[in-house]
């Protein structure tokens, strides 16, 4: 079982944006793989750190993470994946400001090393219905991804030969102080274009059609980004691909409500059928189901079909499908069916006379959310 990001950095749910950012630097420079040369636990630290980060971090999958926890960002390969050392160095160097030199370099103590680049996101929306949601689904989406174009050559930087990084000294009261900066003339790939083919724009890539799979979990729920990982922009030279974000659309239902992981079903009888009781066939996300109604059944009555919502994305098992029976009320009456009701108006069997066990809408709403 993972361990709560919380946790790994040491912090509670309230913490502030400020508050997770100093303590995963403390937490990193304790893990740094320039501190504990070949600890491959250390080195395992340090991945879990930046992978907590990367969520708490970020607005909306700290949200989603308080809400839904790991299961938010697995399946498929997709967000909350196991970041390797490019990753955090690429993402997070910065945070590490002058605990390792001034600036940031790559794995293994370089820390005037060639800095990898990431490549930039791709984001695309998928359409799902209740059916795929209640079930999980793979999808497959062609998208139009910048790539290396085949034949492409470079050469290293004259300008940072090849760190990626430039270094500036600047006199102060304080004495002479270094920072490090990104290269300007490669963007801090350490790499320039020595050659390319004439249909490559001017980094060397082009644009090709990929066609990704996307494994959907169950329970996801409208509006929810998930990302595939490596699916995005690739970067030039040896960088990083960016990643695929796919942002989720649920399509409405004809006939299901959705209400977090219970569904509502809305089902109309006649006045007959609640007098004399009647079995019906209803909709759910997995088919067809029939369903008996007692005779004498009122409107407003609330039945329960228990596991027939939506999955929980946290495993915690399935909702509740709630069908509400509402009696139709005739808009129409012929003679002869006139002729009934005015007789039955007066008999003491068609009087309301509700028990202690008919509740009020009132009592079943408060029943249903509590």
């Amino acid at each position: 079982m993972k361990k709560d990001f919380y946790e790994i950095l040491g912090v509670s749910k309230s913490a502030s944006p400020d508050e997770i950012k100093k303590a995963y630097r403390k937490k990193a420079i304790e893990f740094h793989p320039d501190k504990n040369p070949g600890d491959k636990q250390a080195e395992e630290n340090f991945k879990l750190c930046a992978e907590a980060y990367e969520v708490l971090s970020d607005p909306d999958k700290k949200a989603r993470y308080d809400q839904f926890g790991h299961q938010a960002f697995e399946g498929g390969g997709y967000g909350g994946h196991h970041m390797n050392m490019d990753d955090i160095f690429s993402q997070f160097g910065d945070i590490f400001g002058s605990a390792f030199g001034g600036g940031f370099g790559g794995f293994g103590g370089n820390s005037g090393g060639q800095r990898r680049m990431k490549g930039s996101n791709l984001r695309i929306k998928v359409k799902l219905t209740l059916e795929e949601i209640a079930n999980g689904v793979e999808k497959k989406v062609k998208v139009k991804r910048k790539i290396q174009a085949p034949g492409v050559k470079y050469r290293t930087c004259s300008t940072c030969n090849g760190s990626g990084q430039v270094l500036k000294v600047t006199n102060t009261i304080l004495g002479r102080m270094q920072t490090a900066t990104t290269c300007h003339s490669c963007g801090g790939s350490g790499q320039m274009i020595d050659s390319k083919p004439n249909n490559a724009d001017a980094h060397g890539m082009i644009l090709e059609d990929e066609t990704v799979s996307i494994k959907i979990p169950a329970g996801v729920v409208d509006g929810m980004q998930l990302k595939v990982s490596g699916k995005g922009n690739d970067a030039p030279g040896n960088g990083i691909p960016g990643d695929l974000i796919v942002a989720i659309e649920e399509q409405e239902h004809e006939f299901l409500k959705r209400e977090g992981e219970n569904l509502h079903y809305d089902l109309y009888i006649s006045f007959p059928e609640a007098a004399l009781g009647v079995s019906k066939e209803i909709d759910t996300v997995n088919g067809k189901v029939r369903i008996k109604l007692d005779e004498g059944i009122q409107s407003g009555k609330i039945l329960r079909l228990k596991g027939k919502g939506i999955p929980s994305l946290n495993s915690y098992g399935n909702g509740d499908l709630l069908v509400h029976v509402n009696v139709w009320t005739p808009k129409n009456l012929n003679k002869e069916q006139r002729s009934f009701f005015e007789k039955a108006i007066h008999e003491d069997n068609f009087n309301p006379k509700p028990d202690k066990s008919e509740k009020s809408f009132f009592e079943k709403v408060k029943d249903m959310f509590s």
